[in-house]
């Protein structure tokens, strides 16, 4: 019985195949290329009773993952992220079957860390030396701590205002870390020209390798385990280089093949903010692919992103599950992050908190009903964001009485 059963890349514009053991980069043709495996072998060897029984992290899938050996695996233990049930921001919302699959939960404190791990291990089974990347931030506090603990060199770029936290993420994991007085695009430019003169480096930015794609398709596994292997109606992603709605639309489609899952797909809406909304504007106006989006800036520091590499297989993704994208305001986003922590008790992310706003209005717009099950992915925890609130609180004198009544603050 195979560990793992990946039979070749592919790349996801031409259908081209390549060799899956091997260090690999884009296509011939500059595209990303996608993991694929031999799923009959798959349906012949392993049932979802099977998988429920195992270790609760994403290696639980580990079949449809392209690590070959279970001795190759870094792990933090990361995966099997809650799916909690909202039934107070639900209430307000309108939407009675809301849930969140919390990712906040996962080591870092971000989703990022699932394809950390999934990369990371694969790229210390074929021999790579070190990995480097450009990133918005958490991604790359995510690949250098993984990589410290598969004792890989590793080199991140990122934007100078980029969360601070994540910086010394970086800096305690022992990455070489550069800041960059520009956008993730002008860091990627960077990495890219110092990847070339490195033996034993690898590019591994968004889509620039098969593998951290493979580990965020888990929570589209995850989602439709934790549901008893039944889909959603819909699933909001907060979407900047798109890896997350891309991964779990390849989950879907590959638990569809399995005959794990029947019927509709989930539809999928890509969230993004009003200051970088490439893929919002390329939606709506029917194109397959985004244009660069000038002058991007938004609290949700994780989807800035003016031009993602995998952009069109983002508006695939949306169109061919019948969903939408939809871009918030900051001020909105802010809001919902401030009301969910008031109403449920959990402080989200900035980039979470925009499919929140984003769901008030597709509901007041009734493109969400109110019988739809509704699955919102919130990306990172909200601790990691502290500019995002500001203290507003009373200073009180070391005489001063605590007044006998609570100050509202909400």
């Amino acid at each position: 019985m195979s560990f793992s059963n990946l039979s070749h890349l592919e790349c996801s514009r031409t259908g081209e195949r390549y060799e899956a053991d091997q260090v690999a980069g884009t296509s011939a043709v500059g595209a990303p290329l996608l993991a694929r495996y031999d799923l009959d072998r798959v349906r012949e060897t392993v049932t979802p009773a099977d998988i429920a029984a195992r270790e609760p992290s994403l290696w639980r899938y580990h079949e449809v993952l392209p690590v070959r050996s279970r001795d190759n695996i870094v792990s933090l233990g990361e995966g099997l992220t809650p799916l909690l049930p909202l039934p107070n921001q639900g209430k307000q919302s309108g939407v009675p079957k809301l849930l969140m699959k919390d990712e906040g939960l996962v080591p870092t404190g971000s989703f990022k860390a699932r394809g950390a791990a999934v990369g990371v291990s694969r790229a210390a089974e074929l021999g790579v030396r070190g990995v480097a990347m450009p990133t918005n931030g958490n991604a790359g506090a995510a690949w250098a701590l993984y990589a410290a603990r598969a004792g890989l060199d590793s080199l991140i770029a990122m934007p100078d205002d980029a969360p601070a936290i994540t910086m010394k993420e970086c800096l305690a994991a022992g990455a070489e870390l550069y800041r960059v007085d520009g956008l993730i695009g002008d860091a990627g430019k960077l990495v890219g020209a110092a990847v070339a003169e490195r033996e034993g480096y690898q590019d591994v930015s968004t889509l620039k390798e098969p593998y951290r794609l493979e580990g965020k398709k888990t929570m589209g596994y995850e989602i439709v385990e934790q549901l008893g292997w039944r889909v959603p109606d819909v699933i909001l992603y907060p979407t900047g280089g798109g890896v997350g709605i891309i991964g779990i639309y390849k989950a879907l489609l590959e638990m569809q093949e399995l005959g794990w899952i029947s019927g509709d797909l989930p539809r999928l809406v890509a969230v993004q903010a009003t200051g970088c909304a490439p893929i919002v504007e390329a939606f709506k106006s029917g194109a397959t692919e985004s244009k660069l989006f000038p002058d991007a800036r938004t609290v949700a520091f994780g989807i800035t992103v003016p031009k993602a590499l995998g952009d069109f297989l983002v508006l695939d993704a949306v169109r061919a599950t019948e969903g939408t994208a939809i871009a918030v305001t900051d001020e909105e986003l802010l809001a919902s992050q401030r009301r969910l922590a008031a109403l449920e008790g959990a402080f989200i992310c900035p980039e979470g908190a925009a499919c929140f706003a984003a769901l008030d209005q597709l509901r007041e717009s009734g493109w969400v009903s109110e019988d739809d099950e509704v699955v919102v992915l919130n990306t990172g925890a909200g601790i990691k964001y502290p500019e995002t609130l500001a203290v507003d609180a009373p200073l009180l004198a070391k005489t001063d009485a605590i007044p006998a009544r609570p100050i509202r603050t909400r």
